[in-house]
């Protein structure tokens, strides 16, 4: 997994970036002054900056707040903070498969419930219903695969738990394709050499901006301000779950390692309470 614990802004003639280091804040600052200087001289020399980095190409800039260890003693996953201010789990060889559905069509009627009443989990659909069929072909070619299939609000989440895998391999990539995995979050898997599944709401979902700084705080000040908005975030997301438990399919032997990461997952996303997806 790819998280580098040090990370500095540098600047220089009205260009800034950030970059980052696994041994120490001088370094990190060192490279983000070299970054930053060689951005002015591209601009200088007429680069228009067209060709813009493509995603996931660099660790994200997210602060470690939990380690999950293995029964060998091996940290098998670590939970995050990403920029929104959401808690997300990044698993070391636990495979999450994200995949998106198209939004459904929501009537007047339904816009003017979804505006002014009570929040529902969007209804299963056609798409879903289709991604699960793919998940269970597979499951019959292949029975020695189990899955944990869950609802997001905006998709679905399958879970592998009968082995491990690598995401710096391409062992996921035929499952991958067979279900229509998001291809930016493949992207982020390879670069981060983990597996992501966001464990807390998206803030705007429960009625909130997102955090008013991002870590590495510039100052106390900011910090500060970034408590404040995380307790009104969290009490926010009492009244939401991440996602739902829909179905459980092929093998039932469940790895030591996904089992550790199935019982965190489950009780952070709330993934049992059928309260309003978020």
């Amino acid at each position: 997994m790819n998280f580098p614990p040090f990370w500095a802004k540098g600047s220089h003639k009205g260009f800034w970036c950030w970059r980052w280091s696994a041994h120490s804040l001088g370094e990190a600052q060192s490279l983000a002054q070299d970054a930053a200087r060689k951005l002015a001289e591209r601009f200088a020399a007429g680069d228009t900056f067209r060709n813009r980095y493509p995603y996931a190409d660099r660790p994200l800039r997210e602060p470690v707040l939990r380690e999950l260890k293995s029964s060998s003693g091996e940290v098998a996953a670590v939970i995050t903070r990403n920029s929104y201010g959401c808690l997300v789990l990044n698993t070391a060889r636990v495979m999450f498969v994200d995949v998106d559905l198209p939004e459904p069509k929501v009537s007047v009627g339904g816009l003017l419930k979804k505006l002014f009443g009570k929040p529902e989990p969007p209804p299963a659909n056609a798409s879903e219903a289709a991604i699960i069929a793919k998940a269970e072909a597979w499951g019959r070619r292949h029975p020695d695969w189990g899955w944990r299939v869950y609802r997001t609000r905006a998709g679905l989440r399958f879970l592998a738990t009968h082995a491990l895998f690598d995401p710096a391999t391409v062992d996921a990539e035929p499952v991958f394709d067979e279900l229509g995995a998001d291809p930016l979050y493949r992207r982020l898997c390879a670069t981060q050499k983990c597996y992501r599944a966001r464990l807390t709401p998206k803030p705007w979902r429960c009625g909130l901006p997102v955090p008013p700084a991002r870590w590495p705080w510039p100052d106390a000040k900011a910090e500060e301000h970034f408590k404040k908005w995380e307790s009104r975030y969290l009490a926010a997301g009492n009244t939401h779950a991440t996602c739902a438990l829909v179905k459980t399919l092929g093998n039932r032997q469940v790895h030591a390692d996904a089992l550790l990461v199935v019982g965190v997952h489950d009780e952070v996303t709330r993934a049992g309470s059928k309260l309003p997806l978020a």
